[in-house]
């Protein structure tokens, strides 16, 4: 049985890498200042921080019916079933709505939603796991039920540069992100699972990475059972020459940085330019 693997573009695959992987990516869309766009269509990661600011009025939405079921149908003329992978169903609606829409009839038994609650980084290696088990020859309901039981092993932090993405989202409240910045306090956020929320709070940037590297060394060795059972990344805002900075910490303290990538544009417009995050994921154990 041939088995097509999709993802969404909050994976942080873009469409070009896609066709190299044989993988299509759904483009998330997105509205600006009132103009229409599609992730990686018509908004690149430059495009999209030339036009993000604190004034800016971003709508974040999630690919219409329409265009999931159309990209589904042309995908099955030349596959038997198809493995969705969307972005958590904690931070979208649009994992609801694949789900219920692989249930119509055309598509029952062909298409196999994944719910594994991931993002970013983390989502783009559900999507090579998927492949390599794919790979292997396992059905494509045994590697949604795999990529499912085992959701939760994965980990990300995430620290910001401008409080004010935060508060502007209505994550911190005004005088909370006014405390914060008189204190120059850094947070430091966490998605473990569904949602992202706050884990730390510490003075500058330099207090942040230490946070999110200690935090990570322990999720590594006590969750994970070691740096040789897991995948490393590190993901970035707009400002790569600090990541790659990171990278030289990460990797003197921790082991080796698989990949350093541009966090997603529905992550990015909640938290800003000159973000940086730390993740793991588990290495496929079958």
């Amino acid at each position: 049985m041939s088995i097509c693997i999709m993802t969404d573009s909050n994976s942080g695959i873009t469409q070009d890498e896609g066709k190299k992987l044989g993988v299509p990516v759904v483009p998330m869309p997105f509205t600006i200042n009132g103009k229409d766009y599609l992730e990686d269509i018509n908004l690149g990661q430059e495009e999209f921080y030339n036009l993000l600011d604190l004034k800016a009025v971003v709508l974040t939405s999630q690919p219409s019916a329409g265009t999931l079921m159309d990209l589904w149908k042309k995908e099955l003329k030349e596959y038997d079933s198809i493995i969705y992978i969307p972005m958590s169903s904690g931070l979208s609606k649009s994992c609801e709505t694949a789900t219920f829409l692989s249930h119509e009839k055309e598509f029952e038994g062909k298409v196999f939603v994944v719910n594994n609650q991931r993002i970013s980084v983390t989502q783009k290696q559900s999507v090579l796991d998927a492949m390599y088990l794919r790979d292997k020859g396992y059905s494509a309901e045994e590697i949604k039920n795999y990529l499912e039981e085992t959701k939760l092993e994965s980990s990300i932090y995430i620290t910001v540069d401008s409080i004010d993405y935060l508060r502007r989202g209505g994550r911190i409240t005004a005088a909370a992100a006014t405390f914060a910045k008189l204190l120059k306090i850094k947070p430091v956020l966490q998605i473990q699972g569904e949602k992202l929320d706050a884990f730390d709070k510490v003075r500058g940037m330099k207090g942040a990475k230490r946070s999110m590297l200690d935090q990570m060394k322990k999720d590594v060795n006590e969750r994970f059972g070691g740096i040789d059972n897991v995948h490393l990344f590190v993901a970035y805002t707009a400002d790569k020459e600090t990541a790659l900075e990171f990278i030289q910490m990460v990797e003197s303290e921790l082991g080796h940085v698989e990949t350093c990538d541009p966090l997603s544009l529905s992550v990015s417009c909640h938290i800003g330019p000159g973000a940086l995050a730390i993740a793991c994921a588990k290495k496929v154990n079958l």
